[in-house]
C-alpha cells in the first residue's frame, strides 16, 4: 500500500474483441462519510450478514448502519499505525453466524511485526481473544501486505509484503525460509496449525480476493517504479507452490534478471499497467452483486494515485473485455463486498457503493 481514493462519470472501453461489445456503465453512491473517523483501508461483511464492517488504519473496526458508524472493536493499544502500518483488514469465519469468530491483520506495537489475531463478536461489539501468528517485520516500515480473507478451501489466507525498502533489498520474496513476500494459508480450526506457504515472489499484495462464484483468486500486487500488476489463479485450492516472480520480474518486465527464482510454478500477470496511468494498484473483486447485473463477472480494481476504476472480464475464448470509469474519487484504499456480493470502495473521505 502506498497512500490511496476517486470515482465518477464516463465509462470508456479500453480494449474489446473484434465484435463490438458495449461496456456496462455504473456509478458510485456515497453511503457513509468518514469525517473525523480516520482512514478507511478495508471493508468486509460476514457471510449472510447485513452488516458492513469498516477497518480504520489507526486500529479501530466500525460497524456501518444506515450511514452511521459505531465502534465494533478498538485495538489502538496493540496497533503500530502510520505510513503503511496499521490495522489493515478483517475477515469473518465462514461459520461466523454460529461461532462469532473474526480475524484481523495488523502491524503490532512496538516493532511493527505483522500480526494475525482472533476475536469474538457479541452483537455489534468485538473482543480480542489471541494472537495466532507473528511475522518479524523490522527492517523497514513499508510493504506490510495487509490482507486476510477466507478462501473456498475454508482456510484463512494471508498476503504479506516483501519486508519493505526498495527492490526487495532484504531478500525475502524468493526466500522460502521467510514468510514475507508470500501468500500463506492457515487452518484456524485446528489448534496449533502452522501456516502453509502457497505462493512466493510477491512485492506488496495490496488486496486479493476470491470470486464468490468460481473461487478464482485475484491479486493486485503493487509494483516498484514502472509497472503495476493484476494476477489471477483459477484453481487456488491445489497445493502446488506458485511463484509470482518478484524481484526477477516487475509486472512482465525484467527487474533483476540475474535473480534466481525460489521454485514453484511461475504465474505471469493477467494484466499490467505502467506508471503513466497510476502509481499503486488497489486490488478489488469480481462483481457478483445485484445492483448492476450487467457488471457481473468483471473484476474491478483501482489505483491509489488515479481517478479511475477499471474492469476485466474473460470471455469464453480467454480474450479479456476491459472497461474504465473515469472521475472516480481519488485515493481508493480498498474495495469490499457485502453479504450479497455488492461491491464498495473505501476512501479517506467516505464509503461508496457501486450502483447503476
Amino acid at each position: 500500500m502506498r497512500s490511496r481514493i476517486a470515482l465518477g462519470a464516463a465509462v470508456a472501453l479500453l480494449a474489446l474483441p473484434a465484435a463490438a461489445v458495449a461496456a456496462p456503465s455504473f456509478n458510485l453512491r456515497r453511503v457513509a462519510a468518514l469525517d473525523g473517523a480516520g482512514q478507511a483501508v478495508h471493508l468486509a461483511s460476514p457471510k449472510g450478514d447485513a452488516r458492513i464492517f469498516v477497518v480504520d488504519q489507526v486500529g479501530i473496526v466500525r460497524v456501518l448502519h444506515d450511514g452511521q458508524l459505531t465502534t465494533f472493536i478498538d485495538l489502538q493499544d496493540r496497533v503500530a499505525a502510520g505510513g503503511e502500518q496499521g490495522l489493515l483488514s478483517i475477515a469473518f469465519h465462514p461459520k461466523f453466524a454460529t461461532n462469532r469468530r473474526f480475524f484481523v491483520y495488523y502491524t503490532s506495537r512496538p516493532n511493527g511485526d505483522v500480526t494475525i489475531a482472533e476475536g469474538r463478536a457479541n452483537g455489534d461489539t468485538g473482543t480480542f481473544r489471541r494472537v495466532l501468528l507473528t511475522i518479524r517485520h523490522r527492517d523497514a516500515t513499508n510493504h506490510n501486505g495487509g490482507q486476510v480473507a477466507f478462501g473456498p478451501d475454508g482456510r484463512l489466507w494471508i498476503g504479506t509484503g516483501d519486508g519493505g525498502g526498495g527492490g526487495d533489498q532484504f531478500g525475502h520474496a524468493q526466500n522460502r525460509r521467510s514468510r514475507l513476500g508470500k501468500m500463506l494459508r492457515l487452518n484456524v480450526d485446528r489448534a496449533g496449525s502452522a501456516p502453509q506457504m502457497w505462493g512466493i515472489g510477491l512485492r506488496n499484495p495490496w488486496r486479493f480476493s476470491f470470486d464468490r462464484a468460481s473461487g478464482t483468486l485475484w491479486i493486485g500486487d503493487v509494483g516498484q517504479g514502472a509497472w503495476e500488476e493484476i494476477d489471477r489463479v483459477a484453481r487456488p485450492h491445489t497445493r502446488a507452490l506458485r511463484n509470482f516472480g518478484w524481484p526477477r520480474y516487475e509486472g512482465r518486465a525484467d527487474f533483476e534478471p540475474a535473480k534466481q527464482l525460489g521454485g514453484g510454478t511461475l504465474v505471469r500477470p493477467l494484466s499490467v499497467y505502467s506508471h503513466a496511468a497510476g502509481v499503486s494498484v488497489t486490488g478489488g473483486f469480481v462483481y457478483r452483486g445485484r445492483d448492476v447485473p450487467a457488471l457481473r463477472g468483471y473484476y474491478l480494481y483501482a489505483d491509489y494515485g488515479a481517478t479511475w476504476i477499471r474492469g476485466i472480464k474473460l470471455t469464453r475464448t480467454g480474450r479479456p473485455l476491459r472497461l474504465e470509469k473515469r472521475g472516480a474519487p481519488s485515493g481508493i484504499t480498498s474495495f469490499g463486498e457485502d453479504g450479497r456480493g455488492n461491491v464498495y470502495a473505501c476512501t479517506s473521505g467516505g464509503i461508496y457503493r457501486i450502483v447503476r
